[in-house]
């Protein structure tokens, strides 16, 4: 089935109350009313108003379409297997069936529920959260203690996000999108089922040096024209420390220059990637006299012209 983000549709956060959830439906529903709005596409987001009106003031439909976890709009998602087995005795069929249906199948069975039909032990579900990690964390591996938003249930059966702390330990070479498992710390369970795993994704974060590519990571290296021209031993960051690096003579701008296992460590075997530190030629923006003396003396003295090939291809 298609995850249909109600909040989104709504345009509202997913904290909102039930204040703000109906005043966003009256504003959405007058502004894209059939008789206010004509066309087809109107009609159909009246529709997708009215749809997620509907789910998001019902405390228990909310509370079950939480459950449910955030998914990209349009994305095709399977519930979790606790809901099929909650449901299986509604006669749900969940290869073919949208989001409205799934959660009035969880409406007929909590009015089951309430009827005195026993229900099994559901487990919680499984939650994923986002964590932003360093390169430098990565690169050596560490533990840390991270604060996340842990959605729980109340003693009402209502759903809320609470904030817990959790130790974890960054694996040397994770990569972006690598998942961490922390076993029944997701969602609570229902009726005394088992917690939830919860799910730590580690987003890399943009460094102000360095570029990655894999296993390699990128650096721009400004250079002086004399450091250029002549060569020169200047000093690199590193992930492990300031290295020194040869410049050739005559080295031109947007070479790259490797540091052999300088880049990050790979996550099963360990090999270090490589750095690679591609050249950027500046040039002083001010300049002493003396300076400026020497640089027309070099002018005057120098045979080297630059766009000779460039030149040499112009029509006569």
């Amino acid at each position: 089935m298609k995850y249909v983000d109600y909040y989104q549709v709504l345009g509202v956060p997913r904290d909102a109350t039930l204040a703000d959830i109906k005043k966003a439906y009256r504003k959405l529903a007058h502004k894209h009313h059939p008789d206010v709005a004509k066309g087809d596409s109107n009609e159909e987001k009246f529709k997708d108003i009215a749809v997620a009106y509907a789910t998001l003031k019902d405390p228990e439909k909310r509370a079950a379409y939480d459950e449910l976890g955030r998914h990209p709009q349009g994305e095709e998602f399977v519930p979790p297997h606790q809901w099929q087995e909650q449901f299986r005795d509604n006669g749900a069929d969940y290869s073919d069936v949208d989001l409205a249906d799934l959660l009035a199948a969880f409406a007929a069975a909590q009015q089951a529920a309430a009827r005195g039909h026993p229900q099994q032990p559901m487990r919680g579900p499984d939650y994923e959260v986002p964590v932003s990690v360093t390169l430098e964390q990565i690169y050596n591996g560490t533990e840390t203690e991270i604060t996340v938003s842990v959605p729980e249930y109340d003693a009402h059966g209502l759903l809320h996000h609470v904030p817990k702390t959790f130790r974890i330990r960054i694996p040397k070479g994770a990569s972006d999108g690598q998942r961490l498992r922390l076993p029944e710390k997701g969602g609570t369970g229902l009726r005394g089922g088992k917690p939830g795993d919860l799910y730590i994704v580690m987003n890399i974060q943009p460094h102000k040096f360095y570029r990655v590519s894999g296993n390699d990571l990128y650096i721009d290296l400004p250079l002086a024209p004399w450091e250029a021209v002549l060569g020169a031993s200047v000093q690199i960051p590193t992930l492990g420390g300031l290295v020194e690096m040869t410049i050739p003579a005559g080295t031109a701008a947007g070479r790259k220059l490797r540091l052999g296992k300088r880049g990050l460590p790979a996550p099963n075997d360990g090999v270090q990637g490589d750095l690679y530190a591609v050249v950027r030629i500046d040039v002083p923006k001010t300049l002493t006299e003396r300076e400026r003396e020497l640089f027309s003396q070099l002018a005057a003295a120098s045979s080297f012209n630059p766009r000779a090939q460039l030149n040499a291809g112009a029509p006569s």
